[in-house]
């Protein structure tokens, strides 16, 4: 079952991405899909561990561009009466994701810090991995059986896994993103960091600058305004980023305006379910 991350091409670093299917050839990431039949609704969560919650209905088969994504997600997959989850991501370039028709989709992105101490997130990047089915409705995980949740049960579900020591949170990430220097030694820092998201502090800053700018040409900010409040050189330094790491120019994303963006360039509170 393809869930939107597999079967995608990150343009750099290079890696097979599609859960051990074959590689699609990649096509330019240089048109805006707008007539892909997935709706979503996004929630916040109350978990500190969680950054937020999306649940995605597909009405018929369909391609879009995946940006790159600092963070990984739990995603459950429920289509003709089975159910099965997989661990995604992080991504670490823009590619195309492909889903089936009739599916509905649950995404859980955790916060960055968030690892599970038994499964490395360095082994996550740039792949999916289904989790081995308990029944129907269950999968196994850490060697217990976990029901799937519904959007509704994701807090609660976090929490289990938490209190069961499947779930854990590195609160130095966060200190790390918002402040340079813990005190610490730079090698315990840099191992701590990769050990938690498995990414290193510039690439998760450069991606996170990419998606703030393609959020403000989504919003009809100019691109010399863009380039200026986040620091690009100049225009051809903005478009190479985000075509690396959102998989379209600035003049695209200025055209296609907030509504046309890919799932991760809007606001993850964004309803469009209702």
């Amino acid at each position: 079952m393809n869930i939107m991350v597999a079967d995608t091409t990150p343009p750099l670093p290079p890696g097979d991405a599609g859960a051990g299917r074959g590689r699609m050839g990649r096509p330019p990431l240089t048109k805006l899909e707008s007539d892909v039949s997935l709706i979503y609704e996004a929630r916040s969560s109350s978990s500190l561990l969680v950054a937020g919650v999306a649940r995605g209905l597909t009405t018929q088969g369909g391609r879009l561009v995946r940006p790159a994504e600092n963070c990984w997600h739990m995603v459950v997959v429920r289509q003709g009466g089975e159910a099965s989850m997989r661990l995604v991501g992080p991504w670490t370039g823009a590619g195309v994701a492909s889903y089936g028709e009739g599916a509905e989709i649950l995404w859980i992105r955790f916060r960055l810090g968030t690892f599970m101490p038994g499964q490395p997130v360095t082994g996550l990047r740039d792949q999916e991995t289904l989790l081995p089915a308990a029944t129907g409705h269950s999968v196994w995980l850490n060697d217990a059986a976990w029901p799937l949740p519904g959007i509704d049960d994701v807090d609660a579900f976090v929490e289990r896994l938490r209190r069961a020591g499947v779930l854990t949170h590195d609160p130095l990430v966060q200190d790390l993103l918002h402040e340079p220097g813990s005190g610490l030694a730079p090698r315990t820092e840099r191992h701590r960091l990769l050990r938690a998201t498995g990414l290193p502090l510039r690439h998760i800053r450069q991606v996170e600058r990419a998606q703030q700018a393609a959020a403000l040409l989504g919003q009809g900010v100019p691109i010399p305004e863009t380039m200026f409040r986040l620091g690009y050189f100049d225009q051809p330094h903005l478009t190479r980023a985000l075509r690396r790491w959102v998989g379209h120019t600035p003049g695209q994303l200025l055209r296609a305006g907030e509504e046309h963006l890919p799932l991760r360039t809007r606001p993850l509170d964004a309803p469009s379910l209702h």
